[in-house]
């Protein structure tokens, strides 16, 4: 048995590593304890801190001497993580790599290719994001192993992954290829937001049942370097015990901190361009990270009214000289209240801007800014879903516009900035006002730096059948593309339906077989597979038909799987199959083919594929 329970926050702008001593009796003890993480703050200084920035510094061989950027695991790294690595990569920011995270979660590029730091110049050694963020798994690893490995080795440890709810099984499965590339165990996934709300039950102890109560419709708002997560939990009783059930997650909306450093560096770019000085694309990406330092200084301290910011040039021209400017704390609260959590109706839908037809490749942000208009518009979709889904564990009166929720619980380093958790709860309450609702109300002393991998390490608790699970499965209902026979017409494609084979709440760890059905896969040949998810159909079950696929808004497809199944000797062939659907233990979506009256077994992930 493992000793210790080790969450991992595998963050877009800071990662931490906690740990839950799992010989307990009880899931109370003196204080979940985070790992120290030793890291550069100057070359040639390590110093042990609780958060490791995940950034990663790529030195140029002669940029320091031998032994400046040692740790106490490796005298000579190849990459800088960690706090050095981003006030030295401000200066630098060719040779940056930062949004890994971000990155790892965008199916429209190639994750597992060299891309990082995008934009670098030809001379800049690159990574790809699955590799930049093993990076900083294997620096969290080392310290463990550091600090606790001969009283724990890192293998015999039950270690707990956090991801974005939102992130889709491509993202998770490349998330656990880090993990891998990383030396780690293997690791079980955990969505972010349940790992807060984890952490906040942890740290109620048994108070929490004077907070929450049956009925109760828990919001948790998460907002990080690089996404917004919004998840609904349900409070519900049996047999006179409380339950969790998690009743829905939102979209994948990439928006974030990195969003609203790069809004504060346009608006003095703009301020300093007024002046005559015009930044050039290195110094912007300077000034981005600088702004970054600046928001969280001015946030942490109420008293500053500004901060000075300085961004180095490049050359001996008038950009080669250093640049300096100051953002004030009526233009952060302009820029960042105003700017991504605005007032709006809870109707009004996100806005989409018009797109021209070439784009540069790059981060897929969202649209719109407005992080309550994504909030208001999930609030809607899951009104609608849920009020005609069965099964459903709380009362949706009818005749409401949104779902109401009773409390809300605060995650991600955006809200350490105490006037945006309260802009955002003034206009949750006004909707719920509007709308004949009651008040929402926080649940207090969230940790919003170390929750997501406090609650990670004690879930590793819970596991072992001890204090209250939040009960849910998949947060989506997957479903795969069949393509259907019809007489050849020029220009009409072969009619295409989409069959479920994973309902939303499938539990980890069962499978389910599909009505048998004139099913075949080809072999021997490349070939897409393409898959489906759907957030709101909520009441479909395995073998279910969705007959409106293309265009359809209740369907979201996602990155298809290129392969060619091995064929053994029937390349080009269709085979009959019984088609069987399993969520894993770590959360992985398998699609097993199961040759009919042979021996023939295939399976599909919704990012890999292997035989079986």
């Amino acid at each position: 048995m493992a000793r210790y329970g080790i969450g991992i926050d595998l963050g877009t702008t800071h990662s931490a590593v906690s740990y839950f001593n799992l010989e307990r009796s009880t899931g109370r003890g003196p204080g979940q304890p985070m790992l120290p993480l030793p890291q550069l703050s100057a070359p040639g200084t390590v110093e042990p801190r609780t958060l490791l920035p995940s950034f990663l510094y790529l030195p140029n061989a002669a940029e320091f001497p031998d032994g400046a950027l040692g740790l106490p695991w490796n005298n000579q790294p190849a990459e800088v993580a960690g706090e050095f690595a981003r006030a030295h990569g401000a200066k630098v920011p060719g040779r940056l790599i930062s949004s890994a995270k971000s990155w790892l979660g965008h199916g429209g590029v190639d994750r597992k290719a060299p891309i990082l730091p995008w934009g670098a110049p030809a001379d800049v050694p690159r990574l790809s994001p699955v590799d930049a963020s093993a990076r900083y798994l294997a620096h969290l690893a080392s310290a463990w192993t550091a600090a606790l490995g001969k009283e724990a080795p890192l293998g015999e440890q039950d270690v707990v992954l956090t991801v974005p709810a939102s992130f889709d099984a491509g993202a998770r499965e490349l998330t656990l290829e880090a993990a891998r590339r990383a030396g780690l165990p293997e690791v079980t996934l955990l969505e972010e937001p349940q790992a807060a709300l984890y952490a906040w039950l942890e740290s109620a102890g048994e108070s929490f049942r004077k907070q929450v109560k049956p009925g109760d419709v828990l919001l948790v708002v998460d907002v990080g370097g690089g996404t917004s997560d919004f998840s609904l939990i349900a409070v519900s009783q049996r047999d006179g015990d409380l339950e969790l059930q998690r009743l829905a997650v939102g979209d994948h909306i990439l928006l974030g901190g990195d969003n609203m450093d790069l809004a504060l560096a346009h608006a003095l770019s703009q301020k300093l361009g007024a002046d005559g000085k015009k930044l050039d694309t290195f110094q912007f990406t300077g000034l981005t990270h600088a702004c970054r330092a600046a928001k969280e200084a001015l946030y942490a301290d109420a008293s500053l009214k500004e901060v000075p910011l300085a961004v180095a040039g490049r050359g001996s021209s008038l950009l080669g000289g250093t640049v300096r400017t100051k953002l004030l704390r009526s233009e952060l609260d302009a820029l960042l209240g105003e700017g991504f959590f605005p007032a709006c109706a809870v109707a009004e839908e996100p806005r989409a801007a018009r797109r021209l037809g070439l784009q540069q490749v790059s981060l897929p942000y969202a649209q719109d800014a407005g992080i309550t208009r994504h909030l208001a518009a999930f609030l809607a979709r899951q009104h609608r879903a849920l009020s005609i889904a069965s099964g459903v564990p709380v009362t949706l009166p009818p005749g409401r516009a949104f779902v109401h929720p009773t409390a809300v619980l605060f995650n991600g380093g955006v809200f350490k900035a105490r006037e945006l958790r309260e802009r955002l709860l003034g206009q949750l309450n006004g909707w719920l006002k509007a709308d004949g609702g009651q008040p929402v109300r926080e649940l207090p002393g969230a940790d919003l730096d170390l929750s997501v991998a406090r609650g990670a390490a004690y879930y590793a608790w819970v596991r072992r059948g001890h204090g209250l699970r939040i009960r849910g499965g998949t947060a989506r209902a997957y479903y795969v593309g069949v393509e259907g026979n019809a007489p050849a017409i020029p220009g009409v494609p072969p009619p295409l339906r989409a069959l479920c084979v994973a309902p939303f709440g499938m539990e980890e760890g069962t499978a389910a077989d599909v009505p048998p059905e004139q099913f075949g896969v080809l072999v021997g040949e490349p070939t897409p597979f393409r898959f489906f998810s759907s957030s709101v159909r909520r009441d479909d079950r395995v073998g279910s038909w969705v007959e409106d696929v293309e265009g359809n808004p209740e369907l979201e497809e996602l990155p298809p799987v290129e392969t060619a199944l091995p064929a053994d000797g029937r390349a080009g062939q269709v085979v009959p199959v019984q088609l069987q659907a399993a969520v894993t233990e770590l959360g992985q979506l398998e699609l097993r083919c199961l040759e009919q009256g042979g021996a023939g077994k295939w399976k599909l992930e919704l990012n890999v594929r292997m035989k079986e």
